[in-house]
C-alpha cells in the first residue's frame, strides 16, 4: 500500500471536504475555531457592564457615553479543538485492496482535516487483539506513515478496546472502523460519546461484504483468526446474510442517532470525494465546499 501517494491525495482533499469542526463550539487552548465562551478574537459577540479588573482596551466608549455606564465589548473566543482520532487496525479493515485503500484514505483525510482546521490531535490505533491495549500513535509518526503492524490473532471486542482509550473530555471523536464486531452498538457508541464528546463514525465498506458474489460452494476464511471452513451456499443462505447485514448496520445507525453521533458508511469503490457525497454529507459527518 502506497501511503505516500494516498496521503498526498488526502492532503489535497482536505481543502475541499472537511470534518465539521466549524459547526461546533469547543473548549481547548488558543486556536482558530469558535470556542464556547468569550475571548480575544476580532469577531464581536456581545457586550456587558464593565467589572473591576476588566481590560479597559475593550470598553465600548460609544455605548458607555449613551448609557452613562461603562460597557465592555465581548469577542468570541478561538480555540484549538481537541480531536481524538481512533483507528481500527484489525484485519477486517484490509480484507481486500479496495477496502484497505479506502481505510487509509479515511485515516489520512481525518488527520489532515483536523490539522488544517487547527485541531489539537491525538491518534489511537486499535489492534483489536484480546491481549493488546490500544496504541497511541504520535502525530509525527502518523505523518511519516509509521503505524503499528497488525497480525491475525484471537480478536478482542471493539467495546473492550474502546474502554481503554483515554478519550479527552469535550473532544471530537472520529472513529474509522468497519463496525463488523459483535459488541452491542448502544454501549459502544456510548463509550465513544462519553464525557461530553461529539462522535463521528466513518465506516469503510467493501463490495464483497455488502453484496458478496458467492458460488454454490465456498471456502470461508475468518480474516481475524485465519480459520477456514467449507460451506454450501444456496439462495436461502444468501437472503439470510443480506438481511442480517442490513439489520446489523440498522442497529448501529439507531445507536448513533440516540447519542447524537454522526455515522456514515463510505463505500470502497470510486474516488473518496464521490463516496463522501453519499451518506457522509447527508448525515453531517463531513462538510464539502
Amino acid at each position: 500500500m502506497n501511503h505516500t501517494a494516498i496521503h498526498s491525495r488526502m492532503r489535497h482533499l482536505a481543502g475541499i471536504a472537511r470534518l465539521p469542526l466549524s459547526r461546533g463550539r469547543w473548549s481547548g487552548t488558543a486556536g482558530i475555531q469558535a470556542g464556547k465562551g468569550t475571548g480575544s478574537s476580532i469577531e464581536f459577540q456581545d457586550q456587558r457592564a464593565y467589572l473591576p479588573g476588566d481590560d479597559p482596551r475593550h470598553i465600548n466608549w460609544l455605548a458607555s457615553a449613551r448609557s452613562g455606564t461603562p460597557t465592555m465589548k465581548l469577542y468570541r473566543s478561538e480555540v484549538a479543538p481537541r480531536v481524538d482520532l481512533v483507528v481500527d487496525l484489525s484485519q477486517s479493515m484490509f480484507v481486500d485492496e479496495a477496502k484497505a485503500a479506502r481505510t487509509w484514505e479515511l485515516v489520512y483525510f481525518a488527520l489532515e482535516s483536523a490539522l488544517r482546521q487547527g485541531g489539537h490531535l491525538r491518534i489511537f490505533a486499535l489492534l483489536r487483539r484480546a491481549d493488546t491495549a490500544p496504541v497511541e500513535v504520535e502525530v509525527a509518526a502518523a505523518l511519516a506513515h509509521d503505524w503499528p503492524a497488525t497480525v491475525p490473532a484471537a480478536p478482542g471486542l471493539l467495546a473492550d478496546s474502546l474502554e481503554r482509550v483515554p478519550l479527552r473530555s469535550g473532544s471530537l471523536r472520529v472513529f474509522v472502523g468497519d463496525l463488523l464486531d459483535p459488541s452491542p452498538p448502544p454501549a459502544t457508541v456510548a463509550r465513544l460519546a462519553a464525557h461530553a464528546g461529539q462522535t463521528l463514525l466513518l465506516v469503510p465498506v467493501a463490495r464483497a461484504e455488502r453484496a458478496p458474489d458467492w458460488p454454490d460452494a465456498v471456502e470461508f476464511e475468518d480474516c481475524e483468526t485465519g480459520r477456514r471452513r467449507r460451506q454450501v451456499v444456496d439462495d436461502a443462505i444468501r437472503a439470510r446474510y443480506a438481511a442480517a447485514y442490513e439489520r446489523h448496520f440498522a442497529q448501529w445507525r439507531e445507536a448513533a442517532a440516540r447519542r447524537g453521533a454522526g455515522m456514515a458508511r463510505v463505500f470502497a469503490e470510486g474516488e473518496l470525494l464521490a463516496a463522501l457525497r453519499g451518506e457522509a454529507l447527508a448525515q453531517g459527518v463531513v462538510d464539502i465546499t
